[in-house]
């Protein structure tokens, strides 16, 4: 896992760049993140491990996994986490909601 991890961070999607411009270097609001996070069986895209919030950028593919989706999210619910799934397109088409939602979930926990 430790090195499928490492793969992801040099291959991450155009999305998950872009999110991860925003997150990085506690540029919001200095909570720090970190990125392909090995939680159990399953790789995080983005966590606040202070919060204990993941932050899930999804593309199409997950449209046809949503069982797969649901078991993971569980999982990991049960093992203290926060799941935030935001959508590529609006990462790239509404990405100061995205982040001022973030900040709330990360605020209000």
């Amino acid at each position: 896992m430790k090195e499928r991890s490492r793969n992801l961070r040099k291959n991450m999607t155009d999305a998950e760049n872009r999110m991860w411009y925003f997150l990085r270097n506690r540029r919001l609001k200095c909570y720090k993140f970190v990125r392909e996070l090995v939680v159990g069986p399953y790789i995080a895209d983005f966590v606040c491990r202070e919060k204990k919030l993941i932050i899930e950028v999804d593309g199409g593919q997950h449209a046809t996994a949503i069982s797969y989706d649901k078991r993971r999210t569980k999982f990991l619910e049960n093992h203290g986490y926060t799941v935030f799934r935001v959508w590529n397109n609006e990462v790239f088409n509404n990405i100061q909601g995205v982040l001022e939602t973030i900040l709330h979930v990360l605020e209000s926990g």
